[in-house]
């Protein structure tokens, strides 16, 4: 008979790893490693884009293909700005979100006409059309990129130039997403929008305007991958049209597989095994991408609601153990 496993269980494991993630600037200055603050810090911010992802694929159904474009806007609002010697971090913070908030409704609006693979597809062109654009745009470096010699200044509020304090900031943006995202499915909006997941047919019929869910959650998403992209521009003081590319989208999506889909720690817990394995592997061989993704079939064909489904079947053997 199989073993029910409270919600309290898993919980108190991933606020163990919340809690460990706190810990990583210590560690790294304790051993001097400050390379693997840099890779905390990547981890963290790309989990942020995963959790946006989560949202619209985990909990709405919405498989997006396109979902790095607002990354990419987010981290080229710090770029452009920046170009101009505009290092105001609210001025970049605010054209992050405006853009990223501005294209998800003007794309969404025509791609939640469409389900299924046509959703996919249309997210892909829309991401890849984003990403042609800046590519020929001689102005900004084209397919090269632009260096950013300064991080947004926030003045005596925050300095994110100081790599243990943008970390933190990552950190707190991240639980902040988290918090968001908890309290938008377990309210009513959110309810809707697992709902449609199940059967948009019936919730259209119940009264609900399935289109404008969609869309408002749609929005929400982008976003919050909006806010991610800033913090990658400042991380990485580099910004590329290649950040845009749909591979990109595509990674954000094994992240949300590999720790568990529609789980709201799910993304973090992805996000560092998706970048564990990739470091870790590419310091064993060149030929670490076929490593990696026999792993990643092995994870979606087995390894049944990914991290979290594994960890709860540990956790149902514990229990019958004791029993």
């Amino acid at each position: 008979m199989r073993t029910w496993v409270p919600r309290e269980t898993t919980t108190r494991f991933y606020l163990t790893v919340m809690l460990l993630l706190c810990l990583v600037p210590v560690a790294t200055t304790w051993s001097g490693q400050g390379f693997y603050l840099d890779l905390a810090t990547r981890i963290l911010i790309l989990a942020i884009a995963a959790v946006s992802l989560n949202l619209i694929l985990g909990y709405g159904g919405m498989i997006s293909l396109g979902h790095a474009a607002f990354v990419g806007i987010g981290a080229y609002s710090v770029g452009i700005f920046s170009y101009y010697e505009i290092h105001n971090g609210l001025v970049h913070l605010g054209g992050a979100v405006a853009g990223s908030v501005l294209f998800a409704l003007v794309t969404g609006m025509v791609c939640l006409r469409t389900r299924g693979v046509y959703f996919i597809m249309i997210t892909l062109a829309f991401a890849q059309m984003l990403y042609f654009v800046f590519v020929s745009l001689e102005e900004y470096g084209a397919d090269d990129g632009l260096l950013i010699y300064q991080r947004s200044d926030f003045g005596a509020l925050l300095d994110i130039e100081n790599a243990v304090v943008l970390y933190y900031t990552a950190l707190a943006v991240l639980a902040g997403c988290i918090g968001l995202v908890h309290r938008i499915v377990n309210a009513r909006f959110g309810r809707v929008i697992v709902g449609i997941r199940h059967n948009e047919q019936r919730m259209r019929a119940l009264g609900y305007d399935t289109y404008r869910y969609k869309l408002t959650c749609y929005v929400i998403s982008g976003a919050m991958a909006g806010v991610s992209g800033f913090l990658l521009g400042n991380f990485t003081n580099f910004i590329s049209p290649e950040m845009m590319d749909w591979t990109h989208s595509g990674e954000l999506i094994f992240m949300i597989v590999l720790g568990g889909t529609g789980v709201l720690f799910a993304p973090v817990t992805g996000a560092l095994a998706f970048l564990l394995l990739e470091e870790s592997l590419s310091s064993i061989t060149v030929y670490w991408h076929l490593i990696f993704g026999l792993i990643l079939i092995a994870v979606v064909l087995f390894g049944r609601g990914g991290l979290h489904g594994i960890l709860l079947r540990l956790l149902s053997r514990g229990k019958s153990g004791r029993c």
